[in-house]
């Protein structure tokens, strides 16, 4: 019989806060949360946020979520460029003069110089020259989805000017393994240090100035390269710290990119690793931090971002003068482009056997992650038809498990929700033509978007942290920025509202996570909730396996607790280990058999079947 790939564990960081223990999916719904539970939320925030006190819950609602752009990335009224500007000379000869060792090593046509005294020169300009000086310009766009005001990651450990992604990273991974409320180190000494596999990354790789960005623009600003530039700049780059200094993994490792259906490509690939045998245990993950200005400047040059000034004018029968930047992005109503966002987002997954022998936590299943291109395109970024592929086949695969009743009764819509008008078109399409030939009327769509921001890589793992909440709670998010649909939205069968739908947690059966990247990347996962799961695994272990796994599961609970609130009063450690017992070729022992490394008690077999079943 097949492994069973079950969630046991996931964590994060996004404009909502962190995402273990829900907070993140709480703030995004926290007005339809009963007093206690909303303030559990705000004093979690409050200690993410640096905040001394009682929490002040306008300053934190002011401060999370959708908002103007803050100075701790850049002032987009007042980004630094270069302007290109052609001097002519004055009267015949322009001079002026400058540091001798200032001197350009090829000097320009039409320049001559000489000598002032030993350290400094003057230079005539007799002819027509090109130079640049530095100007300021406002950015097009104010607003993004940021992590909470207050939180800096570089401060939770030695961060030695890493990327921001990475920086997010490891936040994310630690908060992830703080939620499995199992011993990590333990774990790792009962498995072969190839059965655990992590799949991570970024869609745009890291781009601030200690990763590509630096490196682009270093002889651009007169800068040296560093020698971190190019091996922090890697989009798989926050796979490879997972492995290197939180876990110590050397198994099974690396990226399956897809613009914004990375995180889903990901996990798919772990779902597939799990079934097959091939590991017990995957770590998924995305990481993004997209906010500086070229990026902004790319989207919006592209028409794809939600501007200030087409903001105002979706406002102007309000009356504003200024765009309400927390509204920014509308998925499914009259909108006018994305919102870019920063996050990073973490789950553990382990195939069934293991889960309940270390009585690990069980928060859904994968039932299957679909993926496939858009065939022959116009436009590269337009979105095409491969998403209908995706969405009916996840729905198929969740009918051929639960039946009729639970897809048409019991499921709801993660959607991709962007914000953009060919977005609000074509998915609504997609979901409304599927609900109509599998018969559900009234489909539930969320498009949490709508509070985050569009966080790219990582917008499959913000969708999958809502969805835990959503089983847990019974709450599914509005979309709290529209005011009603847009006229071009395809919804007689869709439920699509701004106000939060309450239900028994018990009766939502399966979530459909949708993604649609740029290029073609679509991807479609159908994920079971936790009572589904452990139904199956009842049906394939008894009820003797599972009395034992509650059992183990009492201890397990008790640690994420003891984790979750050390995380909301401020006092929780991210793991970052750091030239930690390193391994060498002194370390390994290798047989005919096996491998073996010290310090891993389990050996790696190298007993492989024969992958052709032919023997020549």
């Amino acid at each position: 019989m097949a492994r069973i790939p079950v969630i046991t564990g996931f964590g994060g960081i996004n404009a909502a806060g962190r995402s273990s223990g829900d907070h993140g999916y709480r703030r995004t719904v926290i007005d339809a949360l009963d007093k206690d539970t909303a303030g559990q939320t705000w004093r979690s925030l409050a200690a993410l946020m640096n905040l001394q006190g009682e929490p002040d819950i306008e300053y934190i609602r002011r401060n999370t979520l959708i908002r103007r752009l803050e100075s701790q990335f850049f002032d987009p009224d007042d980004v630094a460029w270069n302007r290109r500007l052609a001097i002519e000379p004055a009267n015949g000869i322009t001079s002026f003069s400058m540091a001798r060792r200032n001197v350009p090593r090829v000097l320009p046509p039409g320049w001559s110089v000489h000598e002032i005294d030993r350290r400094t020169v003057r230079i005539d300009i007799a002819e027509r020259c090109e130079v640049f000086i530095t100007d300021h310009h406002t950015l097009e766009v104010t607003a993004a989805g940021q992590v909470p005001r207050g939180f800096d990651p570089q401060q939770i450990y030695p961060a030695r000017n890493h990327p921001r992604g990475l920086q997010l990273t490891v936040f994310a991974a630690s908060d992830a393994l703080g939620n499995l409320g199992l011993d990590w180190d333990a774990i790792a000494a009962m498995l072969p240090a190839d059965q655990i596999a992590v799949y991570a990354g970024s869609a745009m790789s890291q781009l601030d100035g200690n990763s590509n960005g630096g490196l682009i623009a270093s002889r651009y600003l007169g800068k040296r390269v560093t020698s971190k530039h190019i091996a922090l700049g890697l989009a798989e780059m926050p796979a490879d710290f997972v492995n290197a200094y939180i876990l110590g993994s050397m198994g099974s490792t690396g990226l399956n990119m897809g613009a914004c259906a990375t995180y889903l490509y990901n996990l798919r690939q772990a779902t597939y690793d799990i079934r097959e045998g091939r590991a017990r245990i995957a770590i998924v993950g995305a990481a993004e931090a997209p906010l500086v200005p070229e990026i902004f400047d790319g989207y919006a040059t592209m028409g794809a971002l939600a501007t200030d000034k087409c903001l105002l004018e979706l406002e102007d029968q309000r009356g504003r003068q200024q765009p309400e930047l927390h509204r920014a992005c509308r998925p499914f109503a009259d909108n006018c482009g994305f919102t870019l966002a920063e996050g990073a987002q973490f789950s553990i997954l382990m195939d069934d056997e293991l889960a309940l022998e270390l009585g690990a936590d069980i928060y859904g299943t994968v039932a299957d992650i679909y993926v496939n291109a858009d065939g022959y395109k116009k436009s590269i970024s337009a979105p095409g038809v491969g998403n209908y592929l995706t969405f009916a086949k996840a729905v198929a695969v969740a009918r051929r498990v639960l039946g009729d009743d639970a897809i048409r009764q019991r499921s709801f819509v993660q959607a991709h929700g962007t914000g953009t008008p060919a977005n609000r078109r074509t998915e609504s399409h997609i979901f409304n033509q599927t609900a109509k030939a599998f018969g559900i009327e009234n489909w539930p769509i969320a498009a949490i978007k709508c509070f985050l921001g569009h966080t790219m890589a990582v917008s499959g793992g913000d969708q999958l942290a809502s969805t835990i909440g959503v089983w847990r709670h019974g709450i599914i998010p509005g979309i709290t920025s529209i005011d009603k649909i847009a006229d071009d939205v395809s919804a007689s069968h869709l439920d699509i509202s701004a106000r939060h739908k309450e239900n028994d947690p018990g009766q939502l059966d399966v979530a459909f996570i949708n993604a649609k990247g740029f290029g073609g990347n679509n991807a479609t996962a159908a994920i079971m909730a936790p009572h589904i799961a452990r139904n199956l695994l009842q049906k394939k272990h008894g009820k003797q396996a599972m009395t034992q796994w509650q059992r183990r599961l009492e201890s397990t609970r008790e640690k994420a607790d003891a984790y979750d609130k050390a995380a909301s009063a401020g006092t929780a450690e991210a793991i970052y280990r750091f030239d930690h017992q390193v391994r060498d070729a002194e370390h390994i022992h290798i047989d005919v058999e096996s491998l073996r490394i010290d310090g891993y008690p389990r050996p790696v077999s190298l007993d492989i079947e024969n992958p052709f079943d032919i023997e020549l």
